[in-house]
């Protein structure tokens, strides 16, 4: 079986991949995983640690082969600030709940969650249901999911 044993990141390699592979956000972070393109080709992500894959990396294929990442549309919820301070206040709430957030310019994304919706728009954000490709902060620990000390919440 074909096996991606390497990631090149976005930037890093030119030229055509020999396929292409969409992949929402958990299916982008990931350590092993099979894995279809959008030509058909199965391969195996085989990687030695989990990576957080991104739109446009490339996958190394144990042949030589590179197949290119393609961020999928999800359904977001992009938060639209009145002004900075809200802006702040907002981005604070949804650290605190250790939710993943995209910054988009003065706009936060996230995923789709009334609460959260109702939340944002009670602190006086317009909230608007879009979709698009998701990419969210890494974060100051961005190795992984953990953040390195205990609270309760």
């Amino acid at each position: 079986m074909l096996r991606a044993i390497r990631v090149m990141t976005a930037g890093e390699w030119k030229g055509e991949p020999a396929d292409r592979v969409e992949l929402d956000f958990d299916q982008r972070h990931r350590r092993r995983l099979l894995m279809e393109t959008r030509g058909g080709m199965s391969f195996l992500l085989d990687l030695p640690t989990a990576v957080a894959l991104r739109d446009g990396d490339g996958l190394v294929l144990n042949d030589g082969r590179l197949i290119g990442v393609v961020a999928a549309d999800e359904a977001l919820a992009e938060i639209v600030p009145p002004d900075a301070a809200a802006a702040v206040r907002i981005a604070w709430h949804l650290g605190n709940r250790h939710l993943p957030t995209e910054i988009a310019g003065t706009r936060l994304r996230i995923r789709r969650d009334h609460v959260i919706e109702a939340m944002a728009a009670g602190l006086g954000a317009r909230v608007e249901p879009i979709s698009a490709p998701f990419q969210p902060e890494g974060g100051a620990y961005a190795g992984g999911h953990s953040h390195g000390h205990d609270h309760e919440h």
